[in-house]
């Protein structure tokens, strides 16, 4: 990929458009034995396109995997899902644009679930303390690492009611009245849940993940109905990969709820 981009670089009759990888190609960074200024070498892009790739990809399908194993789960949930979706764009629409993402309370309530319940990486990166700290009563020593577990964040029982079922209507306010709940996410107020990390280092991409989980869902379920396949019960079991993956793979039968 990075050498067809190179090579498409020097094509000016390309009707390519500019990609990331472009911009790492063009990229000039401090060179660390001397003061000069230098592009990146074939290894540093590989690994700058990898965490691309693996992070702003892999983590949200994995997601996305998670959300729909749930629906099919618990069909009363994708049900109602569906219904406040013909609400908005009406009973005839095609689609589920982007315009309308904004005014499904119970879409938004069913992403969050699904990041909180299942969130691709138990942990976040780790961290390097720059000094020796108290914390708690304990010494954190100069340059030990941490970490955070997400998952026992994200089911915390002091936080939230019945924190390993999947419950939409925790992000709505007065439990399910259809008016979205304010939560913030970015654990700037409190930190309920951290699946995108928190503070400076949070994920720069959370609210494009976020806008395509919703997206995607939104339309999956609007344009098919998802029943688990015969002889195949949805089965929740994690599985440790790049991401927490399902150890058993959604196997699911749709069907088209619209004539084309």
């Amino acid at each position: 990929l990075i050498k067809a981009r190179k090579d498409a670089a020097g094509d000016q009759t390309s009707k390519s458009v500019t990609c990331y990888a472009d911009t790492l190609l063009n990229l000039e960074i401090q060179d660390d034995q001397n003061d000069e200024k230098r592009k990146l070498n074939e290894k540093e892009l590989v690994t700058a396109c990898s965490e691309f790739l693996d992070g702003g990809i892999e983590t949200t399908a994995t997601v996305m995997q998670w959300i729909m194993a749930n629906l099919v789960k618990y069909p009363n949930i994708q049900a109602k899902l569906v219904d406040e979706i013909r609400e908005v764009v009406g009973a005839e629409a095609q689609h589920v644009g982007e315009e309308d993402l904004a005014k499904m309370p119970y879409l938004k309530a069913v992403v969050l679930e699904g990041l909180r319940r299942h969130p691709p990486g138990h942990f976040v990166l780790p961290h390097s303390v720059s000094q020796d700290v108290e914390l708690g009563g304990y010494l954190v020593p100069k340059a030990a690492f941490i970490n955070f577990s997400v998952a026992e964040i994200n089911w915390d029982p002091k936080v939230w009611e019945d924190p390993m079922e999947f419950k939409p209507e925790r992000f709505l306010s007065d439990k399910g009245s259809g008016s979205p709940a304010e939560f913030d996410i970015t654990g700037s107020r409190e930190i309920k849940m951290l699946t995108f990390g928190a503070g400076r280092r949070i994920c720069p991409g959370y609210g494009l993940a976020i806008h395509h989980l919703e997206y995607f869902v939104a339309n999956l379920v609007w344009k098919f109905e998802w029943t688990a396949a015969e002889g195949h019960e949805v089965d929740l079991t994690e599985k440790q990969e790049f991401t927490i993956m399902m150890k058993h793979p959604l196997q699911a039968r749709i069907s088209p709820r619209h004539s084309s």
